[in-house]
């Protein structure tokens, strides 16, 4: 098994500071939780890295609250497990966020999938063996040779938005991120139970 997860592959300018928002840090945690039970997010504890996370769009802009990075070994999460992501530059690379943690290596692809429509409002990132190896083909899925975290796989997120029925449906497979799947919803609950309602 090749996993490539955890590490942070963009510049991240993270500047220490509160908690995001209380009532949007308990969404996140709420529909966390039904994902960690399920093992969609969690710790692979031989390679020592979490995986899965999950984002809520924070107002109209672009910034948005994800899970802050090395968070998926936790049950439960308080406002202490999550970041806000203030800027970025997908092309540059680059990362903003403020909070207790630092954003999730994921952010930059959740960042992109913000960017394609502004009626997203939650994005939910989870690992399955079973559910990656059914699906990769089957729905809408970016190319094997392209890795998590890169401005790579934001612009395949566009390719997939534009030419696949990921727009509608909201669910993409991941291939080059072996295990890696990826959904969005018009709420954070949609984008979940779009995750929890996969055949597997």
């Amino acid at each position: 098994m090749n996993i490539d997860e955890g590490y942070i592959k963009f510049d991240s300018d993270w500047t220490p500071g509160p908690a995001a928002d209380a009532d949007l840090t308990a969404l996140l945690d709420r529909w966390r939780r039904p994902l960690f039970q399920a093992g969609l997010i969690g710790h692979y504890d031989d390679l020592g890295v979490g995986y899965g996370n999950l984002s809520v769009r924070a107002g109209e802009g672009r910034e948005f609250v994800i899970s802050g990075t090395q968070t998926g070994r936790l049950e439960a999460t308080t406002g202490q497990h999550y970041a806000r992501v203030t800027d970025y530059d997908i092309d540059a690379n680059r990362v903003c966020s403020t909070g207790p943690v630092e954003a999730s290596s994921e952010s930059l692809t959740h960042a992109a999938i913000y960017e394609l429509d502004p009626a997203i409002a939650g994005i939910v990132h989870v690992h399955s063996a079973p559910l990656w190896q059914s699906l990769v083909d089957q729905l809408p899925t970016t190319a094997d040779d392209v890795s998590y975290g890169t401005p790579e796989m934001a612009h395949e997120f566009e390719r997939l938005f534009r030419d696949t029925d990921f727009a509608v449906d909201g669910v993409a497979v991941m291939a080059g991120h072996e295990e890696g799947i990826i959904a969005f919803g018009h709420s954070l609950e949609e984008a979940a139970r779009r995750i929890l309602a996969l055949p597997g």
